[in-house]
């Protein structure tokens, strides 16, 4: 599972010129699912994105968690965080999970994520075509891998 997180000021996931889900200060998500990828994944992700301290405190260092932020979350699905360049110009995407592996993880993760900081998350639609607009506050970025776990 591979999570690019994201702090952000703002952001919305836009469908068919409809705003799905829109967050004021906050993480951003775009989740990656591979096939090898499982419940304790999903946990350990959570757990992990829960309780990153990349938000300022009182002194301007980054030193509290979303839970003492009070921040909302937007969780997207991005099969292409799983791209494969290797060979060619032309990414493959066989590492990716499918939609009958990879839907139920990314549900969970949603729910666990919601469960964690006592508030619904926003999210995207799965397999649709998203528009995702997003003001990156710092920037903070943080790429993140249950398989690697840096």
């Amino acid at each position: 599972m591979r999570i690019v997180i994201q702090r952000v000021s703002h952001a919305s996931v836009t469908i068919d010129s409809q705003v799905k889900s829109a967050i004021g200060p906050g993480l951003l998500l775009l989740v990656g699912i591979e096939e090898a990828d499982g419940p304790e994944d999903v946990e350990w992700m959570a757990h992990k994105v829960i309780n990153l301290r990349i938000f300022d405190d009182e002194n301007g260092v980054m030193n509290r968690s979303i839970l003492d932020a009070g921040g909302d979350m937007l969780v997207v699905s991005q099969f292409t965080l799983f791209a494969s360049y290797k060979k060619g110009n032309r990414p493959s995407w066989l590492r990716a999970a499918r939609h009958e592996t990879s839907i139920p993880l990314y549900e969970a993760f949603c729910a666990r994520l919601s469960e964690g900081i006592g508030k619904p998350v926003g999210t995207g639609e799965f397999g649709a075509d998203m528009k995702v607009e997003l003001l990156n506050d710092g920037p903070v970025t943080i790429l993140m891998d249950s398989k690697r776990k840096e």
